[in-house]
């Protein structure tokens, strides 16, 4: 009864005649290590052939070259404070409480301190703390260390004194006051009830001054049907907890879709209880999170998904609109909209599509359900902007209307689709002022620049839903003193002499009553009550009737998106998230087309894969209504639907950008009328393009059981020893389970802790919030595109994606046993075909992978210098100083966790990232080792963070509470795919956990013993 179902990393693996997947299966290292390696630098590397077999044989396997292997460890000087501060004590971490808004991710925070420096993200888990960090909010730390930050005001493009700055902004602001010209204060959404204040206060000094708001990625379709039905522009908080039928259309609700933060309500439905879990369908273009997460996912291009939507209003809302559906869908369409409307209550459907009629249906189809998940919903607050106010204003810019022009938190010269028009309109504004972290593309053309301060730097409050208030407090002093808040900036050229800290708190009473200053700063957020949705009122019928008049572009559809990594890219300068592989396609360093196999054959557009593991595609040229994309690089992604493309948005940023960060193509240029569906031409272009991609890279492929998974049926009807098989080896000729047989004499772990990380991949999204947050704790270097296109990526955790045909091995034998001849419905010619196609729409899996801390190791019974032993907690641990980089314990390893590091990543000219400037260094967590070229690293479980727990507990006298022990990935982890503890606390969750039916370990037949548990994932069919 368990599953029997083909896993596969890549398209390659289906490819039945290559050896490629073999060869790269049992060899872990792709590059042998020449001579040079130790005794030269990378130039002679390069065109060395010398193998390490010839080195060892030179040299012999003695002290002499251990110590050429393992490179000395580095000296790190330490100066004391002269006076030192009295809330400072050295080595303790503070914590501060804080909530950030760039105007595209938001979260409620704590941020760690370490001597006065901002070192970790961590999410804020007080009551009323409900939006937590995603993988560019965990990396945004980061940023605050850039060294490519705006740190003085500039004028004409040359450093200036704030005096002439404020006089010269000061005389253009009177100037248009004078003369009745427009003043513009060009912006993102501020979602800070003081600053908009502020903002008004200004536009009243300034009469002939408007405020215009610009999301770069715009959500106006939505915030349009809102304000049709509500009479104000919002967006809706949906509540995924409480829906049992969830239907997306188009809505990448685990991603960025209307900002995200939608996967912690999600997973508590998605995790079998009592016999049940919430059914998801997705009907979208692009393969995404939400689709990889879903039980029923249909391809089908955006005209269809309207018509789609249709269909499922009129069956849900009774409504009688004539809609033709194509009939290979019309049965997924009708079986999403039956059982929607059986749910009643309990069901809720979700749209992307931007379009205000099919956003005015999805309010018609929530309010006929009277959809707990959406009646009494927060307001979002996160996005305000208009596409038709854009519009307008850029009409006025072009002709000449525009006097002065101040922007903020945006960068229209990059990311308009008209940006080289939009430059050009620059030159007709009498002042150009543009407030910045960054010289960026908008910065470098505009005549003042002034550079501000990051959001860990600076004071300010958020409502990001209706009813809740949040506070920003800096952790730190601005790092460079010639920025400025926007905040400050507007205080002095309204003529108001005090600080934005003092007027921030004057005007925070109005929303903190009830409530002490001292303790929203201290919580960071308060909820205080508020607006929540209703019943909406609009004309759906005409709303479902034009929609149905929608029909299919001609050529293809281009479908943009924000990536899991880049977002809109506002931190393309920040090597965590360039080198974050991209859930879904696995590669890093790179945007690119993703096209269906079908298409790409038609337009014979090839991936490969090369002997180095590397992946190699070809290039095209996008056309979308006479703008061109030049040298776009192709990735045939799997689920794909047929007749559409996706590109990213965030990348082919050049401005105030380290040379290796300047990667991909700016999607944006072809975001007309900023409409994230495009009618598109694709031409194939000269020339091969190398990704980094890491999905051939340590696979698990062919080793066993990797994914377990059921069905919701079979995991209420059949014993768990059906679908959750146990391995069996051989015991005295008698078939045993293999957990139970031992060749070593195991150690008494009852006393003390024990720990234990449990995995459930029905909770985990894939979203890699995780990845960033053990970047950021374990200091984990980043290598760059070249080496990890080599394999010698350095993530110590790893987000494993695996595809799945929906038939067995089992029915695919009867399949191909049964062929009748070459041709027919049974005959072999089209059977094989259709064998092939699982490319198509595969299910999706993801698994978390690290170092498995088995209490039977493999890697410590290898090492020659006892490098890497065990602990009586069960972790496994690496003595740095010890290795001498054998990497004996990487080959035996069946995990293929270990990392091997070849080159000093630190303070090496070669890697110009964060660890080698001295403000990217800031960052470095003091409580883990940066390692050395020649050694092992690997999860280290966060020993770190455990040992201070005991210690904490251990000064106050007290017992630790379960849920205090953490480690960076499962605090990170906002869907409860993680949870870390002691299994020797018999209540803990993670013992819990143990007992689990769905508990499983990985690869068991191998009898390591890991300390990492899975959970089976199970399917709702």
């Amino acid at each position: 009864m368990s599953s029997n179902k083909k896993y596969w990393k890549s398209v390659e693996e289906l490819n039945k005649n290559s050896s490629i997947v073999e060869t790269l299966r049992n060899n872990e290292f792709v590059e042998a290590i020449p001579t040079d390696e130790f005794l030269g630098n990378q130039s002679t590397l390069a065109a060395s052939s010398t193998t390490r077999r010839d080195f060892l044989k030179y040299v012999g396997f003695s002290t002499a070259a251990a110590s050429l292997v393992a490179c000395e460890g580095p000296v790190i000087k330490s100066i004391p404070y002269v006076v030192q501060p009295e809330q400072i004590i050295p080595g303790i971490a503070d914590f501060y409480a804080t909530s950030m808004f760039d105007g595209f991710d938001f979260a409620n925070l704590l941020v760690k301190t370490r001597e006065g420096r901002p070192i970790k993200i961590e999410n804020n888990t007080l009551s009323g703390a409900k939006f937590s960090a995603n993988a560019r909010v965990h990396a945004s730390i980061l940023s605050l260390y850039d060294s490519l930050r705006l740190k003085e005001p500039k004028m004409d493009g040359k450093t200036a004194s704030w005096e002439s700055v404020n006089a010269k902004v000061k005389s253009s602001l009177a100037d248009a006051k004078a003369q009745g010209k427009q003043v513009v204060l060009l912006t993102n959404t501020l979602a800070s009830p003081s600053t908009e204040k502020l903002v008004g206060e200004f536009l009243t000094a300034n009469p002939s001054a408007k405020h215009v708001i610009y999301d770069t990625v715009s959500s106006s379709a939505a915030l349009d049907a809102f304000q049709t039905a509500y009479g104000e522009r919002g967006l809706v908080d949906y509540d995924f907890s409480k829906a049992e039928t969830i239907v997306g259309i188009g809505a990448d609700f685990l991603g960025d879709w209307q900002g995200g933060n939608y996967d912690t309500g999600y997973a508590k439905g998605r995790i079998p209880k009592n016999g049940k879990m919430s059914k998801h369908f997705q009907f979208e273009a692009n393969m995404t999170l939400s689709g990889a997460a879903a039980d029923k996912r249909v391809p089908m291009t955006v005209a269809q998904q309207k018509l789609a939507l249709v269909y499922i209003y009129n069956v849900v809302a009774g409504g009688n609109v004539a809609v033709i559906l194509d009939k290979k869908f019309e049965a997924e369409v009708n079986k999403a909209a039956q059982q929607l409307k059986a749910s009643r209550s309990k069901g809720l459907l979700v749209s992307g599509i931007e379009d205000k009629n099919a956003q005015l249906l999805v309010l018609a189809i929530n309010s006929a359900l009277n959809s707990d998940s959406f009646i009494g919903a927060g307001i979002r607050q996160i996005r305000k902007g208009s596409n038709e106010v854009m519009t307008q204003f850029l009409a006025d810019l072009k002709g000449g209307a525009v006097h002065t022009l101040i922007m903020s938190g945006v960068n229209p010269a990059y990311s308009l689709p008209n940006a080289k028009e939009f430059v050009e309109s620059l030159k007709k504004v009498n002042l150009s002022v543009a407030v910045s972290l960054k010289e960026d593309e908008t910065a470098s053309v505009s005549k003042i620049a002034i550079g501000t301060t990051h959001y860990l730097e600076s004071w300010n409050d958020l409502v990001l839903t209706k009813g809740t208030y949040a506070l920003t407090q800096p952790t730190i002093n601005p790092l460079f003193k010639q920025t400025k808040q926007f905040q400050e900036l507007l205080l002095d050229w309204t003529g108001n002499s005090v600080s934005y800290y003092d007027y921030l708190r004057l005007n925070s009473a109005s929303y903190t009553s009830g409530s002490s200053w001292n303790k929203v700063v201290h919580d960071g957020v308060l909820a205080v009550g508020g607006a929540t949705v209703g019943t909406a009122v609009s004309d759906f019928v005409s709303a479902a009737s034009n929609l149905s008049q929608s029909v299919a572009q001609k050529g293809l559809e281009l479908i943009l998106y924000t990536k899991t990594g880049l977002g809109d890219g506002q931190q393309a300068n920040n090597p965590w998230l360039q080198e974050f592989p991209d859930p879904i396609t696995r590669v890093s360093w790179d945007n690119y087309i993703t096209i269906s196999k079908a298409d790409a054959e038609a337009k014979e557009l090839v991936n490969y894969n090369v002997a180095d593991a590397g992946l190699n595609g070809s290039y095209v040229t996008l056309t979308v209504d006479g703008a061109k994309l030049e040298n776009v690089p192709v990735i045939i992604q799997p689920g794909q639907a047929i007749g559409t493309i996706g590109l990213a948005f965030g990348y082919g940023k050049k401005a105030a950008l380290k040379e290796e960060m300047q990667v991909g193509v700016n999607a944006y240029a072809l975001y007309k009328s900023f409409n994230n569906v495009q009618s598109v031409t694709i031409e194939k272009t000269a020339g091969d393009h190398e990704f980094a991609c890491v999905q051939l890279q340590k696979t698990l492929m062919g080793r066993g059981d990797i994914i377990k998974e059921t069905t919701l049926e079979i995991f209420n009807t059949v014993d768990a020893k059906e679908w959750n098989i146990q391995p069996m080896v051989s015991l005295d000729h008698n078939p045993v389970k293999a957990v139970e047989v031992d060749l070593w004499t195991s150690f008494d772990r009852s006393v003390g802790h024990h720990f234990n990380l449990s995995v459930d991949l029905n909770a985990c999204t894939g979203c890699g919030a995780c990845v960033i947050a053990c970047h950021a704790e374990n200091n984990v270097p980043v290598v760059g595109k070249s080496e990890v296109r080599r394999s010698r990526d350095m993530h110590w955790l790893r987000i494993d994606r695996y595809y799945s045909s929906e038939t067995t091995f089992e029915g695919d034998n009867n399949k191909k046993n049964n062929f009748d001849g070459l041709f027919g419905d049974k005959g072999s010619l089209g059977g094989f075909g259709e064998m092939e196609l699982a490319s198509e729409n595969p299910q999706v899996a993801f698994q978390p992978v690290m170092c498995q801390h088995c209490n039977h190791a493999p890697c410590e019974t290898v090492c020659p210098v006892a490098a890497t032993s065990h602990s009586r907690q069960g972790q496994n641990h690496m003595a740095y100083n010890r290795c001498v980089g054998t990497r004996y314990c990487a080959n035996n390893c069946p995990y293929k966790v270990r990392r091997f590091n070849w080159f000093l990543y630190s303070k090496n000219n070669e890697f110009d990232y964060h660890m080698n400037d001295d403000l990217g260094r800031m960052v470095l967590n003091p409580d883990v080792n940066v390692r050395s070229r020649g050694v092992m690293e690997k999860c280290s479980m966060c020993i770190q963070m455990t040992q201070k727990t005991i210690l904490d507990a251990k000064r106050e006298g007290r017992v630790i509470k379960d849920g205090e022990f953490q480690t960076a990935c499962s605090a990170a982890c906002t869907s409860g795919a993680m949870i870390f503890g002691d299994i020797n606390d018999k209540e803990s969750k993670v013992a819990q956990s143990l007992e689990n039916d769905r508990m499983y370990h990985l690869l068991e037949h191998v009898g390591t013993k890991p300390n990492v548990q899975y959970h089976v994932k199970v399917r709702n069919t």
